[in-house]
């Protein structure tokens, strides 16, 4: 299998790979991959990378996790899959998970309780209930959190 550039022009792009957003390992050697580089190139280019502190997975799972807290509003279950399926650490995970303030996770969680709440228009109770719950734990927030808010949101609604 002829590689598509050779060792320095593959280093150069996941360089800049890199640069543009954090990366984890999989997705570099996957790129690697599709660049038809060889197992001793991608292993060279990996280590290069790190070197260089191109690719860091501390720092791929903390911005990981901050970003799709903020911008997603994923719960800590959600992300803590999401970056176990890249294959990240679970020290990674424990410190990316730290970054997380309690207060700004629970004020997160209130906010998008009560938009979704006050967005489920249903008129049968249980309907409202078990999709107002499907979301909240497919948005990967805990289990008694929601079952918990829903009490209250359904107290307030009497």
């Amino acid at each position: 299998m002829k590689s598509d550039c050779t060792p320095k022009e593959a280093l150069q792009k996941l360089e800049h790979f890199c640069a543009y957003q954090e990366r984890c390992h999989d997705e570099v050697v996957s790129k690697l991959y599709s660049l038809k580089m060889t197992s001793d190139e991608i292993d060279s280019i990996v280590v290069q990378l790190i070197t260089d502190n191109f690719l860091n997975e501390t720092r791929f799972a903390c911005s990981f996790a901050q970003g799709k807290h903020r911008i997603k509003q994923w719960g800590k279950i959600r992300i803590v899959n999401e970056l176990k399926a890249r294959h990240i650490t679970s020290t990674n995970i424990n410190l990316a998970l730290a970054g997380i303030s309690a207060e700004e996770y629970i004020e997160t969680f209130e906010k998008l309780t009560q938009k979704c709440w006050d967005g489920i228009h249903e008129n049968n109770q249980l309907k409202k209930r078990k999709k107002f719950c499907d979301y909240i734990l497919r948005r990967g927030y805990e289990s008694n959190m929601v079952y918990e808010k829903v009490k209250e949101l359904e107290a307030e609604a009497k």
